[in-house]
């Protein structure tokens, strides 16, 4: 019950070619690929923005309301 033999792969490998086609997996892949460059360019353009502003310090005092 541990692993699969090589019976279990070839028929899970027909299963999935007889969805999905011979075209359509080369396709799916390019298309998971361009997500994952589109995602580190979005990450990398984020630190980018965040490097070129400024930081605006602004003090804030704490005034204590204390009645005696």
């Amino acid at each position: 019950m541990g692993s699969f033999s090589i019976w279990h792969w070839l028929i899970v490998l027909v299963v999935v070619l007889l969805l999905f086609g011979r075209g359509k997996i080369p396709e799916l892949m390019g298309d998971v690929a361009k997500g994952i460059k589109s995602f580190k360019k979005g990450m990398t353009d984020d630190d980018a923005d965040s490097a070129d502003k400024p930081l605006d310090s602004k003090t804030v005092d704490h005034k204590s309301d204390e009645v005696r």
